[in-house]
């Protein structure tokens, strides 16, 4: 099984870079509430998030300035080598992203996903207790920006709705830089 995945996301990384995107969404994860995220093929972003997907503690999670928590492949794959067990969709992350460069990524940022759906990442996501499964030690905190500038999952507001699908394209979009008077 992890050699047709890994075939698979060789795949599609391919097939992304042949259509102008080297990141591409590695995967979409949904949960009725609670951890771990699990995944789907396909989903459909709404402004108040994924079609389906709760969380358990809405006042920390969710609303329109968080309706998707997005995490990077990469850095899960290496916070796996320092011997943590997370995996993708176990920290709650909605979106999982490969082939970005994350530590560059910041509040105010926009990322087009597939065809229709547009972001804007609107802040860093502190790690919750509930994540201490997942941690060598219990040591969530790995995951805090403060901590570990570069290494935090993102929430971000919907600007425009629409379906998304495991492999679509994900672009950084520049916008246009602002005169100063």
């Amino acid at each position: 099984m992890a050699t047709i995945l890994i075939v698979l996301d060789q795949y599609i990384a391919g097939l992304n870079k042949f259509m102008g995107s080297v990141a591409y969404l590695y995967q979409i994860n949904c949960s009725p509430g609670g951890l771990p995220k699990l995944p789907v093929s396909k989903a459909w972003i709404t402004f108040n998030g994924i079609n389906g997907d709760r969380s358990r503690n809405r006042v920390l999670h969710g609303g329109p300035d968080r309706a998707l928590c997005l995490f990077s492949f990469e850095v899960l794959k290496a916070l796996q080598r320092e011997g943590h067990t997370v995996h993708a969709g176990a920290s709650g992350e909605n979106l999982t992203v490969a082939g970005l460069n994350w530590a560059q990524l910041k509040p105010g940022d926009h990322l087009k996903i597939g065809e229709e759906v547009q972001i804007e990442l609107t802040s860093y996501c502190e790690p919750c207790r509930h994540n201490a499964q997942w941690f060598v030690n219990g040591d969530f905190f790995r995951i805090s920006h403060r901590q570990h500038p570069g290494w935090s999952r993102l929430y971000a507001r919907v600007l425009s709705e629409g379906r998304v699908r495991q492999g679509d394209g994900v672009w950084v979009e520049t916008l246009p830089k602002r005169k100063v008077k």
